[in-house]
């Protein structure tokens, strides 16, 4: 097979171009010109370069492709450009899938978010839940929500796109939380606010292993939430310190935690800096709670998946 990757030197697009090299298949990659290629060091995949909604390097990157993996997008929380991030999680989404369509490709599998429920307020989900939040907790919700919309209206019209559904993506090399790791790792830990908030993991190979699998066997038009289950960020942090012998950090109490991120969020926003806490942080943290049920992608795409408790073992190790 051929398979094209788009994001191809993020986190979890280079970990799968990666993983189809080793199957043998052939790869190709859409990255951007300023695009940080470290992470696909040793690779043999095939190079397009191009912004994720300019078709026509779509379509270069298309040519002779079976499958297509659609990773790319822009994820941050806080004090973003609403605009940038617009473009390429909605009409950079909406590119893909119709440059996809008219190449007639046999099966794409769309890395979507269990962002897309909504707050949940706490209930366990799976991927028949319809949102019940009528408004969005950040830019990043409401672009990924839009995005699978159309990934949505594209399936009903035949396109053979899969919906993966990961919870908190986790790797020694995760952008987003592995500073965290590390720092807490090298003992400069020594705060941490949302003890309580519930996080629900799975590792990124996994995660690619369920795309996989997704592109294999996944019914057209079907969603698949991919996680390996759920624990307390507080339980998170008493987990990697047993494995590390460091001491799990100290809560800091709420209403500091609320008044900092007031605080810190229109200084942010004058200065054009993304401060470590902000009003949507602070939100995400305490007020907000999605919890899913992911038994589904075992169930019919037979998934397997390392444990919670092995994902930080395995983080806490640094391997």
């Amino acid at each position: 097979m051929k398979a094209l990757v788009t994001g191809a030197n993020g986190f979890t697009g280079s970990h799968l171009v990666k993983a189809l090299e080793q199957q043998s298949h052939e790869v190709c990659g859409l990255v951007r010109q300023s695009s940080n290629l470290e992470r696909l060091a040793g690779c043999q995949a095939q190079l397009v370069y191009g912004d994720i909604t300019d078709r026509d390097a779509l379509k270069t990157a298309m040519t002779g492709v079976d499958w297509v993996f659609h990773t790319a997008a822009y994820v941050e929380l806080g004090l973003v450009n609403e605009a940038l991030m617009e473009r390429v999680n909605v009409a950079g989404t909406r590119a893909v899938l119709e440059v996809a369509q008219a190449a007639g490709i046999a099966k794409m599998v769309y890395c979507s978010t269990i962002g897309i429920f909504g707050d949940t307020q706490g209930q366990l989900v799976d991927e028949t839940f319809q949102r019940t939040q009528t408004d969005f907790s950040s830019a990043y919700d409401r672009t990924k929500y839009q995005a699978q919309q159309i990934v949505d209206q594209f399936a009903t019209r035949g396109l053979p796109v899969v919906s993966i559904l990961p919870s908190g993506i986790f790797g020694i090399d995760d952008p987003h939380f592995g500073p965290v790791i590390k720092q807490f790792r090298s003992g400069k830990l020594k705060f941490w606010a949302g003890s309580d908030r519930i996080t629900g993991i799975v590792h990124v190979d996994d995660l690619v292993g369920a795309m996989l699998l997704a592109a294999e066997k996944g019914k057209p038009g079907e969603k698949y939430i991919i996680s390996a289950g759920e624990l307390t960020t507080g339980e998170m942090f008493n987990q990697l310190s047993q494995v590390t012998g460091i001491p799990a950090p100290r809560e800091v109490p709420q209403p500091l935690v609320r008044f900092v991120g007031n605080l810190l969020d229109p200084i942010g926003r004058l200065l054009q800096w993304q401060p470590p806490l902000s009003r949507e942080r602070v939100h995400y943290i305490y007020d907000r709670c999605v919890r899913v049920d992911g038994t589904k992608a075992s169930r019919e795409l037979g998934w397997q998946y390392r444990s919670v408790s092995e994902t930080l073992r395995e983080i806490g190790n640094g391997n």
